[in-house]
């Protein structure tokens, strides 16, 4: 429960409750509080008794900790059981090999792989499907750069 307080932290809170309660009440104080966190532990565990009497033996594995959105997702989609199929499709979707392609496309190069049957490349494939093969790609960089005439600039303008 307090696994994150140091040491340093644990000797504040007693020069504290030494402070706020004086030496002769604090070790009453110490035994209250642990006597009302027990109280509480005892009601959550019968509660929890209770919740799972009530559900039936259909929830008699129940646990309460699956309630929490981030161990209910782990637990579903991360185990063993995959009744969506989502193993394959994880495994089927390559991210890297997809950004790769983008990128020699975009860059012009001739992509690693070669499709099965029709011996045709990934970017050549693209190209033929956007057009014929005599239209410029956009995608590509150009050899030589297009000069542009210069912008006519107003001095009054601006």
């Amino acid at each position: 429960m307090f696994n994150d307080i140091g040491p340093l932290e644990l000797v504040a809170l007693a020069i504290l409750g030494v402070l706020v309660f004086g030496p002769d009440k604090l070790p009453k104080v110490i035994q209250d509080a642990s006597r009302f966190i027990r109280k509480i532990r005892e009601f959550s565990e019968s509660a929890k008794e209770d919740i799972r009497s009530e559900l039936g033996p259909e929830f008699k594995d129940f646990d309460f900790e699956d309630l929490n959105p981030k161990t209910f997702v782990r637990k579903q989609l991360m185990d063993g059981n995959d009744d969506l199929g989502l193993k394959e499709i994880r495994e089927s979707f390559d991210l890297r090999k997809e950004v790769a392609e983008v990128t020699d496309a975009v860059n012009g190069r001739e992509t690693k792989s070669v499709e099965a049957g029709s011996g045709v490349s990934d970017s050549s494939a693209l190209a033929a499907a956007n057009g014929s093969a005599g239209t410029p790609d956009l995608l590509k960089k150009r050899e030589t750069p297009v000069k542009e005439a210069p912008v006519p600039f107003d001095a009054d303008a601006t």
